[in-house]
């Protein structure tokens, strides 16, 4: 969509709305798209595509025929849009309820529905539903970004378009084909599950995501019609959780201590494969998922080797094969548009799309309800707001005020001034309310709810239960929709930890912890500053003050040996980071600016880990500038993602993680 064209459709809306009795097609050629030179035939081609982007946007277009009085008064068909009919329900919430709405909405903030969560509460604030609410410091979830495959199922699945990709069959162990109808997705047992229709065998299945192997192809042309009764938590009710088993794995002296922790040495004779290999150390480790154990080990790289099971052996070596042949590959020209930064602009997405004069529209729609319910905004806030540069706000209100009525006169206008860097707007076209909830945010927010129902804090019958009746109702049937997506449980494992941690932020005091730090491979014990709690999925971390390493620190609760209060009280000088949700890593001026190429398998790696720049690459796959505090992991990063990700610059980071893939692999070379 062109900027021009985004002017056209905003000016076509408008008369639309402003219509009692509608508009004939000869009267909008005329004063909205003013075309005197296209042919009839060209001109409805275009007036069909631009009634489909309004639909799109939630706008129905109605069309009214009047019958003619004979065979020589031919039937007139005008077109209008209702002022009611698309407009998001009034929705009135009350403090606890805005809190939970935004944990709801927060959950998303680096997954597949990050956006759409964010344009929902977008329209919330526009309607005035929202108040200000304080987030609590010890229930901060979030949902763990599950890779590009449930972004581009979670597109497919909304768009009810048909999909294809490369998956391992866990019968055979042999990677197929497979074309399916995606008609949910879930979390089930710590895994996401996709629930399609596979068009070769003729029945439903269920497809671990960790098991697809190649990205996914949505076949936009083709489209299917899902059950109507469809509900994916039910459909994954059923399903039985993978049997415990137990793998023998090969690891040298003295390391992996968070391995060794929960497996047991094996005596040789017991394993039913040889013996081990020289200088190290046989442990049975007990495992449900091969792949997800088989991640895992490909990172340790030549630490640890697989023995048995045979699918594990050879799900590891294939993934280091692959991060070796990607490390090994011609390096692209590194390069970055100016612009990309993203601390240039907040809300700015980090990953490779650009800005489209698609989203400058969404945003617009969203922009003049919110202006009028929130006059004398400072144009700075505003654009914070919205996640916008200054600029590229004065840009959107430029074109806005050229919008109005066809052929009106100034006082049909759009009427918005910010002369004084105060924003008001004395006249709005009936643009004053948000439209409705798209089916993406309906699913962001009443699915984010669905999962917090996992944590204590927020029983059945309260807050949690009420607004989420309120979201259902203001949904209609698009919230309907939202029974295609469950998302995963996450209660915290350690308990006991996030009760003390939680108790001493509250009353403000320090704490000593012994904890486990898997890249020094060693246990320290240090006192901290607890700040707040926050989650991805089921793992809690513990933002802190850390008095040994004098700055803040992010500790993995499941890794923390022991937590206890030293009854000291905080230091004045901690205080949390700046941004909501939490960012598992807060850059400093001497981390290492890394620059990563990411497959298209990999590209949301560079929101998870908070890229700074970016650039798209031919193919789908992504440039991404990352600044690291610590880089002595990263090759056990390149080895973990098989060929989705590796380092190009700095040249020692590049050869280093090549190296520690050969020596990875010489350990299968048998």
């Amino acid at each position: 969509m062109s900027a021009s064209r985004t002017e056209r459709l905003l000016n076509l809306l408008i008369a639309l709305l402003n219509t009692t009795y509608g508009l004939r097609r000869s009267e909008l050629r005329e004063k909205v798209y003013h075309d005197t030179s296209s042919t009839d035939v060209a001109f409805g081609r275009m007036f069909e595509r631009d009634k489909g982007e309004l639909r799109r946007f939630g706008f129905d277009v109605e069309t009214v025929t009047d019958k003619g009085w004979g065979s020589d008064d031919p039937a007139t068909t005008r077109y209008r849009i209702g002022k009611d009919s698309n407009r998001l329900p009034d929705v009135s919430l009350t403090p606890a309820e805005c809190t939970v709405l935004m944990l709801a909405a927060q959950l998303w903030e680096h997954a597949a529905l990050g956006s759409a969560a964010l344009n929902a509460v977008r329209k919330l604030q526009a309607s005035g539903g929202l108040v200000d609410a304080e987030l609590p410091a010890g229930v901060q979830p979030r949902i763990r970004p599950a890779g590009q495959a449930f972004e581009d199922l979670v597109a497919a699945m909304h768009a009810q378009h048909p999909v294809s990709f490369r998956y391992l069959a866990g019968s055979t162990g042999k990677e197929e084909e497979r074309l399916v109808e995606p008609w949910g997705l879930g979390n089930r047992f710590g895994q996401w599950y996709l629930v399609a229709h596979d068009r070769a065998r003729g029945d439903k299945r269920f497809f671990r995501l960790s098991r697809v192997t190649s990205a996914v192809t949505v076949l936009e042309k083709e489209s299917f019609t899902p059950p109507s009764d469809f509900n994916v938590r039910a459909e994954l009710a059923g399903l039985a959780e993978l049997p415990v088993r137990s793998a023998a794995v090969d690891v040298r002296p003295g390391r992996l201590r968070g391995l060794r922790k929960r497996a047991l040495p094996v005596p040789a004779a017991d394993t039913g494969a040889g013996l081990p290999a020289t200088g190290r150390d046989r442990l049975s480790v007990p495992f449900r998922d091969v792949e997800t154990l088989a991640e895992e080990l490909a990172s340790y790289g030549p630490l640890a080797v697989a023995v048995s099971p045979p699918e594990l052996v050879s799900s590891v070596r294939r993934r280091l094969a692959a991060a070796a042949d990607f490390a090994a590959a011609p390096v692209p020209p590194i390069a970055f548009p100016a612009d990309s930064s993203a601390a240039s602009s907040p809300g700015k997405p980090r990953h490779g799309r650009k800005r489209t004069s698609e989203d400058q529209l969404t945003r617009m729609l969203q922009l003049v309800p919110f202006l009028v319910h929130n006059q004398g905004l400072h144009i700075s806030d505003v654009a914070q707001k919205f996640g916008i540069t200054r600029k590229e706000l004065e840009a959107d209100l430029r074109i806005l005020i050229c919008s109005g009525l066809p052929e009106g006169y100034p006082d049909d206008l759009l009427d918005i001034q910010w002369d004084d860097d105060h924003v008001t707007i004395t006249e709005h076209l009936d643009l004053n309310r948000p439209v409705r909830f798209t089916v993406e945010e309906a699913c962001a927010l009443l699915t984010g709810l669905e999962t917090l129902n996992g944590l204590p804090e927020l029983a059945a019958g309260s807050a949690l239960e009420s607004v989420t009746l309120k979201l259902m109702a203001a949904a209609g049937e698009e919230g309907l929709k939202a029974a295609a997506l469950s998302g995963p449980e996450v209660g915290p494992g350690n308990s006991a930890a996030l009760e003390t941690a939680r108790e001493a932020i509250r009353a403000g005091v320090q704490l000593r912890l012994r904890y486990f730090s898997p890249l020094r491979d060693t246990v320290s014990e240090r006192n901290i500053d607890p700040l707040r709690l926050y989650s991805l999925d089921n793992t809690w971390y513990l933002e802190a003050y850390c008095h040994s390493a004098l700055g803040l620190r992010n500790f993995r609760l499941d890794r923390i040996e022991a937590l206890e209060s030293t009854g000291l009280p905080v230091s004045e000088t901690a205080a949390p980071g700046s941004s909501f949700p939490v960012k598992l890593f807060t850059p400093n001026d001497d981390d290492t600016v890394v620059v990563v190429e990411l497959t298209r398998r990999g590209i949301g790696l560079a929101d998870e880990y908070y890229a700074e720049r970016t650039a798209e690459l031919p193919g789908g796959g992504l440039l991404a500038e990352i600044r690291f505090g610590s880089t002595g992991w990263l090759p056990m990063f390149v080895a973990q993602h098989g060929g989705a990700a590796r380092i190009l610059q700095p040249e020692e980071l590049a050869e280093a993680s090549r190296e520690w893939l050969a020596a990875g692999l010489a350990n299968y070379e048998d």
